[in-house]
């Protein structure tokens, strides 16, 4: 059972390691060319690909199944190969010689064995050369050629070691990495063949198992000024010995990382007392204790990292000597664990730091901040307590006391510190600080002003996701009116819908984060000042109805007053409209976004305004048609679209311009195709935009023709019908006007004379009919005869043609004008009217009276008031007695 075991463990791994491989990087079909550069990765290789452009100056061909690089001679171009992850089992020796310029070879995780001096005699411009994880044995000086060499990898060999060549060689060599390999003594001469490189400044032997360092090791190489220890298992012996050889170079950075240092006592570093060591790197280390005067070898140290060690107590004296130091890194330098208590660190503990500018004590965890615990620092210029466990729950204006001394402070990083409190004055004594980030806390309360009194130089606050506990009055921040930068995503309750707004004294701000606050109430005034706005991010709120046209009062054009904004987010409001000012004056904004809502039809100029835009997101809404109306300015210029997942009516109407614009364009459109899919029509159901034919539209052309034309027909056959329906007697009216004037002017003036039958037309209302029988019917005689339309009208004729025609026979036209008449609509809309016509007739003598009689001499003036639009130059006014004298005449 055992041994079926060790059978099938090996297999089983096999297996799960070639899918998981296949699965992180699968397999392509062809290269990919992009700038000079061909990326033949991951393609399963056996040989390298012939059918590559000649020019290329950079080829990938990593992770694949090379065994030579025998092709490479038609790419001559060629200075920098990746042939990392093969199965190479040397360097061709004429592969220099096929590419001359070739600067950056990488061979590392290939099975390398044999290397000598003639399979690179020819990299005469070679500078980078990566040759771990392989089975290297050196023959001779193979490296003795590379006159230009800079940087050399040989990790991971095997090397028994550091000695890579007897006789000087590598003259430009800058950096060596020796890591990983079987070395463990550092001999005398083994860096002898870098006595004449003048530039080698670096040395990297991380995770070897050093045990002895002999005398004059590093003499060849004194120029040293970095040495990378990282991961070696190193004892106090050796590094006792190790000092004392370095004391010789010119060793400015240190890094042991991960060398088991647990406890530094102050002799540890008494041999580096002569170098001049700047940057010392002492993390992830397990490091529980540090003596007092332990750094004091170091007085020229600028920077220092203690980051991830389990330090338990800091005092006044930790720190001693470091008067110079610039950085100090406690990043997860004081832990507390599950059985013991929280660290402490004392008042005091920085004063010795007098030079300190940077102090990052992140995801540190001790027991409070004493009121002098940050005492001393006087250059200090970045202070980052983020996410770490110290106890504070309310901030008062005595806990950062101590930074007074501080005057140059200008960050304060109390991210995730469990603040649930300001108090008033809480950091009345910063200031100059210009960026204070309160983020990922606990805040609850309303801010009313006073809590940020005294920040008078301060650029950036940012308060967000503080579990939206934070409510904001018309004061919150009258006492910053230098903020340039505020976040209050996912931080505020309440109403925003106050005047004056809260952001009313924020004259100089740029970026507003209102994001994920559920905001429903907006007034206008919300960015009211705020002039020199140009981010504005308000994603996941609940706007919707303050953008719709039927809200009370009219939409809410909050963004009327921030005309300078170059970025907007309006992502996941609800928004299924929008108003047609609502983005008006924004000639700035760059970059749209309004991702995750409800949009579909929008209005025709809604972004007539954007023409400096870049960047539009529309995706995931309900847009169906994508007309030039709407879209043609903000498409015009821009560089990148975001508009798949939206339900396209791929129809001529809605798509057309859309496509033919998709095709055309050089901006970007990440997801196209596959992504932007029509809904509608069923032809195209589930099928891309890009499969719509626009020739298809052509065929319209025609049609909309004789649509227009027959449109156009019955348009003007209904105003016509409606026309003779409703005006068809004025219409014959002055037809009959135009008709006669024409006959009358083509009559001769003789006839004229005796045309006339009548006498005159009396013209009477039904109710006067006996006064006319009784007073104008007994002035006829032999020579005087009247016409009545009772009595002489001819039976069948219509009473339109009787009045015309027998008006024009008579000589005089005569109105008893009564309050009868006046109210008699054929008198009032056609008799009149024809008699006045008749009366300016060029036919008539213009010495012809119109003659108007008189009932009742009461109504008088109220009949001249009525019937002036009769009035002419031979207007007329009698009494029935006088009528018969003025027909004599």
């Amino acid at each position: 059972m055992e041994l079926m075991k060790l059978i099938l463990l090996p297999l089983f791994c096999m297996c799960f390691h070639g899918h998981c491989a296949d699965t992180a990087y699968p397999h392509k079909s062809t290269c990919t060319i992009e700038n000079a550069k061909a990326d033949c990765s991951h393609m399963n290789l056996d040989a390298v690909p012939t059918d590559l452009p000649k020019n290329i100056t950079t080829l990938d061909v990593s992770h694949n199944r090379l065994k030579t690089l025998s092709s490479l001679h038609l790419y001559s171009n060629l200075v920098t190969i990746d042939a990392s992850y093969n199965s190479l089992t040397a360097i061709e020796k004429d592969l220099c010689l096929s590419v001359s310029h070739l600067q950056i070879l990488n061979v590392q995780h290939n099975e390398v064995y044999l290397i000598s001096e003639k399979d690179l005699k020819n990299c005469f411009h070679l500078t980078r050369l990566d040759l771990s994880d392989n089975r290297l044995k050196l023959n001779g000086e193979p490296f003795s050629v590379l006159k230009s060499l800079t940087w050399l990898d040989v990790s991971r060999n095997k090397l028994k070691s550091a000695k890579l060549g007897t006789q000087s060689q590598l003259p430009n060599l800058i950096t060596l990495v020796l890591s990983g390999n079987e070395i463990s003594v550092l001999q005398k001469n083994d860096f002898s063949f870098l006595s004449n490189s003048s530039a080698f400044r670096v040395l990297i032997l991380s995770s070897l198992s050093l045990k002895k360092v002999e005398n004059g090791c590093f003499q060849a190489i004194a120029r040293l000024s970095d040495l990378v220890l990282d991961y070696c298992k190193i004892s106090l012996q050796f590094t006792t010995s190790l000092w004392e050889e370095l004391a010789g170079t010119a060793l400015r950075k240190l890094s042991l990382k991960n060398t088991q240092q647990v406890t530094l006592s102050n002799t540890t570093f008494q041999g580096l007392e002569k170098t001049n060591i700047t940057v010392l790197d002492l993390s992830s280390n397990t490091m529980s204790k540090i003596a007092e005067g332990a750094f004091q070898w170091f007085p020229r140290l600028e920077m220092l990292s203690l980051a991830h060690n389990t330090l338990r107590h800091l005092t006044k004296d930790t720190f001693r000597g470091l008067g110079n130091l610039r950085q100090l890194n406690l990043q997860k330098a004081l832990i507390k664990s599950h059985t013991s208590s929280l660290p402490i660190i004392e008042d005091f503990s920085f004063h010795h730091l007098v030079q300190l500018e940077h102090l990052c004590m992140a995801n540190t965890a001790f027991r409070e901040i004493t009121e002098h615990i940050f005492s001393g620092l006087r250059n200090l210029k970045t202070l980052d307590l983020s996410w770490s466990i110290t106890g504070l729950k309310t901030v008062t204006n005595r806990t950062f006391a101590a930074l007074q001394e501080s005057p140059l402070l200008q960050t304060l990083n109390l991210t995730a510190m469990g603040i649930n409190k300001l108090a008033p004055g809480a950091f009345s004594s910063l200031g100059n600080l210009t960026t204070l980030l309160l983020d990922h806390n606990f805040i609850n309360q309303q801010l009313k002003g006073d809590e940020l009194e005294g920040l008078s130089n301060i650029k950036e606050i940012d308060m967000s996701i503080n579990q939206q506990s934070i409510s904001l009055t018309n004061t919150s921040f009258i006492h910053v009116p230098t903020l340039r930068t505020l976040k209050l995503g996912r931080a505020l309750k309440g109403t925003l819908a106050m005047e004056p707004s809260p952001f009313r004294p924020l004259v100089n701000l740029t970026f507003l984060d209102l994001s994920n606050n559920n905001i429903a109430n907006i007034n206008a005034c919300l960015l009211k000042g705020l002039h020199h706005l140009k981010v504005l991010k308000m994603q996941h709120n609940n706007l919707a109805r303050l953008w719709k046209t039927a809200n009370p009062g009219g939409p809410v054009l909050f963004l009327q007053d921030a005309r300078k904004l170059s970025f907007l987010d309006l992502d996941y409001n609800g928004l299924d409209e929008i108003p047609l000012n609502a983005l008006r004056g924004l000639s700035e904004l760059r970059e749209l976004s309004l991702h995750g809502n409800l949009l579909d039809q929008l209005h025709a100029s809604v972004f007539d305004d954007l023409q400096s835009l870049k960047y539009l997101y529309l995706q995931k809404n309900l847009i169906t048609s994508v007309q030039h109306v709407t879209f043609g300015v903000p498409l015009s210029n821009l560089t990148e679209l975001y508009m798949d997942h939206n339900p396209f009516d791929c129809t001529c109407e809605s798509i057309l311009w859309f496509s033919e614009w998709l095709n055309s364009t050089n901006a970007s459109i990440p997801g196209f195709p596959q992504s932007y899919i029509c809904n509608t029509p069923n032809a195209y159901f589930n099928r891309s935009v890009m499969d719509f034919d626009p020739l298809s539209c052509k065929d319209m052309t025609p049609f909309k023709a004789l649509y227009i034309l027959s449109s156009t027909a019955v348009l003007m056959l209904l105003f016509s019908a409606f026309l003779v329906h409703f005006q068809g007697w004025r219409i014959q009216f002055f037809w009959n006007i135009m008709v006669n004037r024409m006959l009358a002017s083509l009559e001769d003036e003789s006839i004229t004379e005796g045309r006339y039958a009548y006498n005159a037309y009396i013209i009477h209302s039904a109710q006067d009919r006996p006064w006319v029988e009784r007073s104008l019917l007994p002035l006829e005689d032999e020579k005087f005869h009247f016409f009545l339309e009772d009595r002489d009208a001819i039976p069948g004729f219509s009473q339109l043609d009787t009045i015309v025609e027998n008006m024009g026979q008579s000589r005089k036209i005569l109105f008893v004008i009564t309050e009868m008449l006046l109210k008699d609509p054929w008198c009032r809309q056609f008799k009149a009217h024809h008699a006045l016509h008749q009366g300016t007739n060029p036919s008539f003598p213009s010495e012809t009276p119109l003659s108007i009689s008189l009932y009742q001499q009461e109504f008088a003036g109220e009949i001249r008031f009525e019937c002036c639009f009769l009035a002419n130059t031979n207007y007329q006014t009698q009494h029935p007695m006088a009528l018969r004298g003025s027909y004599q005449m």
